[in-house]
């Protein structure tokens, strides 16, 4: 590989199975003699991590979608100069849980904010990185905001755990998702040499399977 690392982000719809497949794909790429650097959005770092736990909250009332963005853009600005351009500078491949994807999608499908001025945002906070691949799961909309929500309040229901509340965007209507769900596949069909949309309504053996060939063909591009 070049000495300079690659950049690899998943997305989707949460439950739809990215933190599963993000690891798996990871234990393949070491056991390559790949360094991997694992992280994720919104978080990352101990400041978007604290960011995380505001936005994800359940108490989190009347945040604007506004205020939503800027919170998203503040950890992800950290993010990238903290631990994305580091690692990938040391030759790491960095596998990314969601990156401006997931602000398009949420913020701008979901929430109703302009996608350009959510571009525009990513330009000037966050240099323009760029993923070189972005692995979109597309998924059953139903069933993987169900997932999300049992796995959600099984965490935050445990006794004694000390796991967040991170219920926040669950509770948002079927619409919001079907609204994140074509927000996601229209950046896909807007950039389809970096977004590669797989089908995560299999087992995820099958997933898995999918995305390995996917980063195996790339890295081998890449080489």
């Amino acid at each position: 590989m070049a000495q300079r690392g690659k950049f690899i982000t998943f997305e989707g719809l949460d439950g739809c199975g990215k933190s599963t497949q993000m690891e798996k794909l990871a234990s393949v790429l070491r056991a390559e003699d790949i360094a991997v650097t694992m992280t994720r959005e919104p978080g990352g770092t101990p400041a978007g991590e604290k960011i995380r736990n505001l936005l994800l909250d359940t108490h989190t009332c009347g945040l604007t979608p506004l205020a939503e963005l800027s919170l998203m853009f503040a950890a992800r600005a950290q993010h990238i100069q903290e631990v994305i351009q580091p690692a990938m500078a040391s030759g790491n491949v960095v596998l990314c849980d969601r990156f401006t994807d997931s602000s398009e999608a949420y913020q701008g499908g979901g929430r109703g904010l302009d996608s350009a001025m959510i571009l525009e945002l990513h330009h000037l906070l966050c240099s323009d990185l760029q993923p070189e691949l972005t692995i979109l799961m597309d998924s059953n909309v139903d069933a993987s905001v169900d997932r999300a929500r049992r796995r959600n309040h099984s965490k935050s229901g445990q006794s004694g755990a000390s796991e967040p509340d991170e219920n926040r965007f669950e509770q948002e209507n079927r619409a919001f998702f079907e609204r994140v769900h074509d927000a996601y596949l229209a950046i896909a069909a807007r950039e389809p040499q970096r977004v590669v949309v797989v089908d995560a309504r299999g087992t995820p053996q099958e997933t898995h399977k999918r995305i390995i060939d996917i980063v195996h063909g790339r890295l081998k591009n890449w080489r």
